[in-house]
């Protein structure tokens, strides 16, 4: 499995987005199987992309309560 390039997701927001747009796309009976796998694919690289945002931000938000930590 090829990289999928998120780059042009920079927001938590435009990640929600995109995967709505995705399941959208793949509950359409026009969608075949592997058209479906790949936005599997997508919406899998999206969701890793969100965790490592609220992640990061968790850690800034800690780091800013506890300076001195």
């Amino acid at each position: 499995m090829a990289k999928i390039d998120t780059s042009a997701y920079q927001t938590f927001d435009s990640i929600t987005e995109r995967l709505d747009e995705i399941v959208g796309q793949v509950r359409s009976k026009d969608t075949s199987l592997e058209r479906s796998l790949d936005l599997f694919d997508e919406a899998i690289a999206l969701g890793s992309k969100a965790v490592d945002m609220v992640d990061s931000e968790d850690a800034a938000a800690k780091a800013a309560q506890n300076p001195g930590a």
